[in-house]
């Protein structure tokens, strides 16, 4: 039976980014021979349209380029996605790195200006504290390593 992974809806070519593109990743449909992957936009699920202003963490708080919090979509929409994992009983999830939502091993310092810093976004932290192992799209060696120590 194949293993089941919440993937950022947007690296399957789903138009879930905040711009209303896609973050499509060749590698990791490639990978969907092997896995059940359950594609999900945090941001969607808390409410939020796309495409819709870009948005950072800036103090604890999510704020859009606009100045509008909408921390309580960000924290909505982990908690949706959380429900899905829980209902699939997930243990993996491969998230697109920076987002505010899914960032795993960066996200945008909150200036706008396109400069990284160490942190991790509202659903991949989530996701964490409720066991579900958080890989990006740019550790996937790491993620089969992983999932092939639990065959």
């Amino acid at each position: 039976m194949k293993k089941i992974v919440i993937v950022s809806s947007c690296l399957l070519g789903m138009r879930t980014k905040y711009n209303g593109e896609s973050n499509k990743s060749i590698t990791i449909l490639e990978l969907s021979h092997k896995f059940l992957f359950v594609p999900l936009c945090p941001e969607q699920l808390g409410g939020l349209s796309t495409p819709r202003p870009p948005a950072e963490i800036i103090g604890g708080k999510v704020i859009t380029i606009n100045g509008i919090d909408v921390t309580e979509n960000y924290l909505r929409g982990a908690e949706e996605a959380l429900y899905f994992a829980k209902i699939y009983n997930v243990r993996y999830a491969i998230l697109k790195d920076g987002s505010p939502s899914c960032g795993s091993n960066y996200i945008y310092d909150g200036t706008f200006s396109g400069k990284k810093v160490t942190g991790m976004g509202i659903t991949a932290q989530l996701f964490i504290k409720n066991g579900i192992k958080v890989f990006s799209e740019k550790n996937l060696e790491a993620f089969l390593n992983e999932t092939k120590k639990q065959e």
